[in-house]
């Protein structure tokens, strides 16, 4: 059995999955995992899976590996990756795993896991891929169920936890992925006047990819927005755990942003509180934290990690610049876009205020989006780890993850991408002059490793 050992990534797994996740490894995958599950003295989970082409033939083969190792599944069927989460929580299961290539390529899919009410990660997921090598398994005969009420049971528990009485218009694209049937019923339980458009899920994908982080797969929703006198619109991923906006004043809102104007209830209702972000955020988020009575908390990028850090700190929230935004106060520490997008209009009803007004409330420095080029996986964290050397002879360095490049007036991020073979680049200043002057400081080193692909973004 051929095994891909860059597929068993630090905080997911993710492969092509013709290719990286064939029937018999994902079926021994299920195997360790419920072995995993079962010595902990486990006995049911949960399996959900996105839309994608390759997603049902790799969730059959996971439920097939989970049941003979003597654990009990409840298949959910499509759902977006927030729903299993939530459904661990709902059934009190002693895990869960969602089959998703979240933001990919559609060649691409993998597999987000719960052990009990905690995210499987690093030493996990390696401790898992060692039990597949040396096929050790427990034997069983688990039992399969369906259960298709779970995103009614989703919509009822939201509703619950969030009231709205203002009567928002807002443009919405979930780009094919599992969202657009979710965001039908949870919008309109609210009364929410909304259009949408690519809300079909389709594996194909046939309008862009589901990445609302990337401007040229948010041209649709620009357009939306043009023709209508919308308040906003909001972009989902695939699976439902990133989110995207476009304000107002038709300016896209980068995931940072969204924390910040997140924060800004939160913290007058818990004044003094832990907000937590990755190393891709702004300064400027940083400023506004602080001067919301919040304590700014910098952390490593990654899902997993953040979920961990955030019940560490027992912060009431947290965000990455993908988009990512998790919430302790009134929920379960997950990151959910669909439910971040509830608690945006909660924000902008007792606010009073438009999403660009309260946007514009973040002090502004001049940045680029995230910005990701090509390295080969074998190579990418040696290429950080001699950059990262490199620049700490002259200038002040955040290590925590990859390399935060700190200036007075700005920063610059080179890391390693968990999920696919890149470097993760950005660039921020205070002015415009700033903002190339430390672009140029970083791609200067980066010019001297030719397997690090620079052609587009020295053209930005």
């Amino acid at each position: 059995m051929k095994i891909n050992p860059y597929i068993f990534r630090e905080y997911d797994i993710r492969g092509i999955a013709d290719e990286d996740l064939k029937d018999d490894l994902v079926y021994h995958i299920g195997r360790a995992y419920g072995t995993i599950v079962k010595r902990r003295v486990g006995k049911k989970v949960t399996l959900g899976c996105d839309i994608r082409l390759s997603s049902e033939r790799i969730k059959e083969a996971i439920k097939r590996g989970i049941c003979d190792s003597g654990v009990d599944v409840i298949d959910l069927g499509v759902i977006p990756t927030p729903v299993l989460y939530f459904s661990v929580f709902k059934f009190d299961t002693d895990g869960g795993i969602q089959i998703t290539g979240s933001h990919n390529p559609k060649e691409y899919n993998g597999m987000k896991i719960m052990v009990g009410k905690e995210t499987l990660y690093g030493e996990g997921i390696q401790k898992l891929r060692k039990m597949v090598k040396e096929k050790d398994f427990d034997n069983g005969n688990g039992k399969s169920e369906f259960y298709n009420e779970i995103l009614s049971d989703y919509v009822e528990d939201l509703n619950e936890k969030v009231k709205l009485n203002k009567k928002f218009r807002f443009a919405v694209d979930p780009g094919n992925g599992t969202c657009g049937p979710v965001v039908e019923k949870l919008w309109g339980s609210y009364g929410i006047e909304f259009k949408g458009i690519n809300m079909e899920p389709d594996g194909n994908f046939p309008s862009h990819l589901p990445d609302p982080t990337v401007k040229k797969y948010l041209k649709d929703l620009f357009n939306l927005l043009e023709k209508n006198g919308f308040d906003a619109g909001v972009g989902f991923d695939g699976d439902g755990d990133r989110i995207g906006i476009i304000d107002d004043k038709r300016r896209i809102v980068f995931g940072d942003k969204i924390l910040a104007i997140l924060a800004k209830k939160i913290l007058k209702d818990y004044p003094g509180s832990k907000i937590i972000f990755d190393v891709k955020t702004s300064k400027g988020v940083v400023e506004y934290i602080k001067k919301l009575g919040g304590i700014p908390v910098i952390w490593k990028t990654g899902h997993s990690l953040v979920k961990a850090k955030l019940k560490e700190e027992n912060a009431p929230l947290a965000g990455e610049m993908s988009g990512h935004i998790f919430f302790n106060e009134r929920f379960y520490g997950f990151d959910d876009a669909i439910y971040a997008s509830i608690r945006l209009f909660e924000v902008m009803e007792q606010e009073n205020k438009k999403l660009s007004e309260l946007h514009d409330e973040i002090p502004f420095y001049y940045s680029t989006p995230e910005i990701r080029v090509s390295c080969p996986d074998e190579r990418k964290f040696e290429v950080v780890k001699k950059v990262r050397e490199k620049l700490s002879e002259k200038y002040e360095v955040l290590d925590i993850d990859g390399a935060r490049i700190e200036f007075e007036d700005g920063f610059g991020l080179v890391r390693a991408s968990n999920t696919q073979p890149v470097l993760v680049l950005r660039f921020e200043g205070k002015t415009g002059e700033k903002l190339e002057e430390i672009k140029e400081i970083i791609l200067s080193e980066l010019k001297n490793y030719p397997e690090v692909d620079l052609k587009d973004v020295l053209n930005l």
